[in-house]
């Protein structure tokens, strides 16, 4: 209370404190307590990034919530995470990119890049038909997928999989040896399994934060 505060508005918060005290004494079935009830947290956390639309916040985000050893799982460096984020007015998309670390047979490297996007299963169509990828329609853990690849960009392999806010999506990108150009059924190896192992965070994520 400020010194500011008269002599008459402190005598009646006196007043009124009495009167709670006196109800609250009187009252047969009243027990006492030391603490105030708790007030309810919330599982809630600002995404790094929010755009300036009205679609969902991004709730996974993949530099945060796919543990390291999922990504050594899957063949993947952890320490060799880079920011992947994409950042526009419209929709957001949160992602990191992590280095191959399995030695395969005629590829001199190869990279992984997870963004997880507040865009819609419907926008998500649109953009694929958009660019003309050949696409393979499947499932991921029983959520609608999207395996695709595109001649226009060889050595190359990207999934789509839809999430309770919008599409969670892996970039695939390989780099034959000695110039060598990777052929097109290598293109998408080991992705899906990738896939079903973040997922597989994916779902314990959401069904902890519903």
């Amino acid at each position: 209370m400020t010194a500011g505060r008269t002599g008459a508005a402190i005598t009646g918060t006196l007043i009124v404190l009495a009167s709670l005290s006196a109800c609250t004494a009187s009252s047969p079935n009243s027990e006492s307590t030391d603490e105030a009830p708790s007030t309810p947290t919330t599982t809630t956390r600002v995404p790094r990034l929010v755009d300036e639309s009205d679609r969902p916040l991004v709730a996974f985000d993949p530099c945060l919530d796919i543990p390291d050893d999922v990504l050594t799982a899957a063949g993947y460096d952890p320490k060799s995470e880079d920011n992947a984020d994409f950042a526009a007015t419209h929709y957001t998309m949160l992602g990191c990119s992590y280095d191959g670390a399995l030695k395969i047979p005629g590829v001199a490297a190869y990279g992984l890049t997870v963004r997880s996007a507040n865009f819609d299963w419907t926008i998500e169509l649109q953009k694929t038909a958009d660019n003309g990828d050949e696409v393979f329609h499947t499932d991921v853990a029983g959520r609608r997928a999207l395996l695709k690849t595109n001649q226009s960009l060889p050595e190359s392999c990207d999934m789509s999989v839809e999430t309770s806010y919008g599409v969670l999506l892996f970039g695939l990108v390989l780099f034959g040896k000695g110039g060598s150009r990777v052929p097109e059924a290598q293109w998408c190896t080991g992705l899906e399994d990738t896939a079903q192992r973040i997922v597989a965070v994916l779902d314990d994520f959401e069904s902890r934060t519903r």
